[in-house]
């Protein structure tokens, strides 16, 4: 039996959300440039993308560049920057073909102007898709985020138009770039590192954590199976006992 065949099609995770890492290091255990490897990691992408949409996932959200990034070589950067202009005007047609839905979380005005158009276009081509939503996290910070939605609360009350204690959890959400996107189920890290390195930290505080020593490159469909099968042997509690998960599974049955 194949690693797909084993999946419980009925128990997939609602949103999935994966940290790309390992291009350069990938690059270079290749004795290559950094860059050979973010060429290298598109292809991935591709088959990641196409796996979601095949098994009928929600929403993908995939981490492409961080604010921290912008502090990598200039040659590394403009390197990605064009990489990404060219990869979407490429793929545009291929999304909306296959009924994906593009959006983008992260300070957009960072961005050089190009990338930002091309984003734009894509965005727009594909806004009545209803298949798979693909979120590309570009140049974004979780920190970022969560300061950003604090500034638009404070100004909000400060103008009057928000009663603070009117501030819910649902409420903050709303200030979120992801406002309107249930929170990841399932994050999926590459290349070996264990940590979250500012993605989505308000986000993924349920959501369960899988980390791959495999490098963004070399990760295709079987990798994602494993992933999501791993997802399908743990117990998502909330904070209940396994007792109640369980009574509430016999209620529902």
């Amino acid at each position: 039996m194949s690693l797909k065949d084993k999946l419980d099609l009925q128990r997939l995770p609602r949103h999935i959300a994966i940290i790309m890492d390992g291009n350069g290091r990938w690059a270079k255990e290749r004795g290559q440039d950094r860059l050979y490897g973010h060429h290298e990691g598109v292809e991935s992408v591709r088959n990641i993308v196409e796996t979601c949409a095949e098994l009928g996932i929600g929403y993908l959200t995939l981490y492409a560049f961080s604010t921290e990034n912008w502090d990598r070589p200039v040659y590394e950067v403009t390197g990605i920057m064009e990489l990404l202009v060219n990869t979407i005007r490429q793929e545009v047609n291929t999304l909306s073909k296959n009924n994906i839905r593009l959006s983008v979380i992260g300070d957009m005005n960072m961005l050089p102007p190009q990338a930002q158009q091309e984003m734009e276009e894509a965005i727009a081509l594909t806004s009545q898709n209803t298949g798979l939503n693909l979120i590309m996290a570009l140049s974004y910070s979780a920190r970022w985020e969560i300061v950003n939605a604090a500034r638009k609360i404070a100004l909000d009350v400060k103008n009057g138009a928000l009663d603070p204690a009117a501030v819910t959890p649902e409420v903050w959400e709303k200030y979120l770039c992801t406002t309107g996107l249930p929170d990841p189920e399932l994050m999926i890290r590459t290349s070996g590192e264990c940590r979250i390195s500012n993605f989505l930290l308000y986000q993924l505080a349920y959501a369960e954590l899988y980390f791959t020593d495999t490098r963004w490159p070399d990760f295709r469909n079987e990798h994602l199976y494993q992933a999501i099968l791993n997802y399908q042997t743990r117990e998502r509690r909330f904070g209940k006992t396994s007792e109640q998960i369980q009574q509430n599974e016999e209620i529902i049955s």
